[in-house]
């Protein structure tokens, strides 16, 4: 009986052990769609909510067209660049563009290869080769001045233009809903795997904000139920001055709506200070 018992034991530990396998691989595997969950179909443009605009193409260094838009401010105070989130594509944006566009500023958004109407598939690399692309056209086909240029990232597009920050000296970064780490952020939802082993992402915001000198705003929402408070407080302790921190509430998606007044007139006070006159 005994015996029988250990054999037992024994085949329901091995049986665990491929099955906890088979999970690490399926999501080694599966990575990429789990961190990209890009849409192609266009489902509005800034002329919906009454704005003008240009549909642009970039290339980029690997030779990869990316679809942006570029929407002019009437009196413009300066211009943001939009690196977006891991989801949609820039149609689904166009609430952020017209608080943009209300506080003065042209904005220049662009789609991630794989997204939207851009060629190829997402890749970090690509993402921040995608990023360089727009920086460049910004600066040198549309002649905006660095020291007018506010760079900005919600959830991807955070650690997306931290990278772009790292290159260019711009007016100032908005950090909105940002995370530390892919591997970190993954832990939130698969607390038992080795993901800092297995994970072929890094997007690794926390190593880089120590190092961006320019005016840096953080924003996050301590309901933010799919990156938590405490990675975006993590980013502000790490960052170095001058920096400063904007606290909205409600979920990851539309907290900078609910927030009202509290996420446009903070954002307004950071641009003010930012660019110069």
């Amino acid at each position: 009986m005994e015996i029988k018992t250990k054999r037992m034991l024994y085949t329901i530990l091995i049986g665990l052990a491929l099955g906890y396998l088979l999970l690490i691989g399926f999501v080694y595997l599966r990575q990429g769609s789990m961190v990209y969950y890009p849409t192609k179909e266009i489902e509005g443009t800034p002329a919906d909510i009454g704005l003008k605009y240009e549909e642009i193409t970039l290339k980029t260094k690997d030779s990869v067209n990316l679809s942006a838009w570029y929407v002019p401010a009437k009196d413009e105070r300066g211009v943001v660049l939009f690196c977006h989130g891991n989801a949609g594509n820039i149609s689904h944006r166009l609430d952020s563009i017209r608080i943009f566009h209300d506080l003065g500023l042209s904005v220049f958004i662009f789609d991630y290869r794989g997204y939207g109407r851009s060629e190829g598939s997402a890749t970090e690399k690509g993402t921040y080769l995608d990023a360089e692309s727009a920086w460049e056209y910004l600066v040198n086909v549309k002649g905006a001045r660095p020291e007018k240029i506010i760079l900005f990232g919600r959830s991807l597009g955070s650690a997306v233009a931290a990278e772009l920050a790292l290159k260019h000296k711009a007016a100032g970064i908005i950090i909105e809903s940002g995370f530390k780490t892919i591997p970190a952020l993954g832990a939130k939802f698969f607390p038992y795997l080795p993901l800092r082993l297995i994970s072929r992402f890094q997007y690794s915001t926390i190593d880089k904000v120590g190092m961006i000198k320019m005016p840096k705003l953080f924003i996050h929402s301590p309901q933010d139920e799919m990156i938590p408070y405490e990675h975006g407080a993590a980013l502000f302790k790490n960052a170095t001055e001058p920096k400063e921190f904007l606290q909205i509430t409600g979920g990851h998606n539309e907290g900078f709506l609910t927030s009202g007044k509290i996420y446009t007139e903070g954002l307004g006070r950071f641009i003010a200070k930012a660019i110069s006159p």
